[in-house]
């Protein structure tokens, strides 16, 4: 009889979470309400640092409105690595901003500091450094260059709850503003969701105001004041980029097993990183001295020895009923960006070739000791 399909992620929803929501649920509080303000504040003495916390419906919408608080418009140009997921660079588009894609050091996948160095022009606004996988980027080069040259840094840190840089989380750097997400295969889930954190205070209230439509006053206030508050005033054409209760319920008691949430993906990745050793791959990075891998994701690579190629071994693994993803098509690749920009593979030969060669494997809390040990034992059966 064949195995039970194993999936690439899964959510760790337990009855707490199933509890919470249905608590919320009960108190007619469904949109943004006492929820949300309790999970930002949660969140915020989670990662301490003298930041604010603004909770949105996804981290796109928090990458948006952070590009947006910091003045990023038409003209403007926004350096950020091909080897990320789109919504990076979109919300640059949106403000009528350029994206302007450089290459990633072939060690950490992360962004290249040369590149970086290289890209910047007089239209230059902001860097966007993002935390491959779960590892942080080298920080404080990027922000001396930024600084250097006065300019923006926004940290795309969808992957990196709770990453540490040099002892310190990432969230709590001196960039401008920090993007998490809480999507659903992130280290811990809102279903749909972000945080948007910040030490600057003119942008975090104008992105509380843009989240949710421009309106001078939250609406949370307004429906539970005293006194009559039915007046608002809007200050400017916003979004509809709020967070649900719904969502905040959920996030606060994931929050609370964050901690043991990463202390478990760090057992499930270093159990990779000695059981697949000695295969014909490129392991992931581990973090340097001071810093904390979060293990969003496993990439692997595969090395020049391998006697197959990436898409035998995905397809090899799904006959073997084991999921998997790949992180990402770079955006050098795809149509829209490629032809914009008129990019070209050979401008970005460290991301093509990472690309060619990477397969994301199953890394999730809920994974049992088994499960993954039927990933090692088959990608010891593929490619030994």
């Amino acid at each position: 009889m064949s195995q039970p399909f194993l999936p690439f992620a899964l959510p760790d929803i337990g009855d707490a979470e199933i509890s919470a929501v249905t608590e919320a649920l009960r108190s007619g509080w469904v949109t943004t309400g006492p929820k949300t303000k309790e999970f930002e504040q949660r969140f915020v003495e989670f990662l301490g640092g003298g930041v604010e916390a603004i909770a949105v419906n996804s981290a796109t919408a928090g990458l948006h409105l952070a590009l947006e608080a910091l003045g990023i418009g038409p003209g403007d140009e926004v350096i950020a690595p091909s080897l990320t997921f789109t919504a990076t660079v979109e919300v640059a588009r949106y403000l009528g901003a350029d994206a302007v894609l450089v290459d990633i050091d072939p060690v950490t996948l992360n962004i290249d500091l040369e590149a970086i160095r290289k890209a910047i022009t007089p239209r230059t606004k902001a860097i966007m450094p993002v935390h491959y996988a779960g590892l942080a980027c080298d920080m404080a080069p990027i922000l001396a260059l930024a600084s250097e040259h006065g300019l923006k840094v926004v940290e795309d840190a969808a992957h990196a709850l709770p990453t540490l840089y040099q002892g310190r989380l990432v969230g709590t750097l001196e960039s401008d503003i920090t993007v998490f997400s809480f999507y659903a295969n992130k280290t811990m889930t809102t279903g749909e969701g972000g945080m948007v954190v910040t030490r600057n205070t003119d942008a975090a209230k104008r992105m509380r105001v843009m989240r949710l439509h421009g309106m001078s006053r939250d609406a949370f206030d307004r429906f539970v004041s005293k006194t009559p508050a039915w007046y608002y005033e809007i200050v400017a054409p916003g979004y509809k980029y709020n967070l649900t209760d719904i969502a905040s319920a959920l996030g606060l008691q994931q929050l609370m097993r964050l901690p043991a949430f990463v202390e478990r993906r760090q057992v499930l990745a270093q159990r990779y990183l000695e059981s697949l050793a000695d295969l014909p791959l490129i392991l992931p990075a581990v973090a340097a001295a001071g810093g904390q891998h979060a293990w969003h994701l496993f990439v692997i690579r595969l090395a020049e020895a391998a006697r197959i190629d990436r898409d035998t071994v995905i397809q090899e693994l799904s006959n073997r009923g084991i999921g998997t993803s790949v992180h990402y098509v770079p955006l050098h690749r795809q149509p829209y960006w490629r032809d914009r920009y008129r990019l070209t593979t050979d401008m970005f030969p460290q991301a093509d070739l990472a690309y060619q060669t990477m397969v994301s494997i199953p890394l999730y809390t809920a994974m049992t000791d088994a499960q993954q040990q039927r990933v090692i034992d088959a990608l010891h059966e593929i490619l030994v």
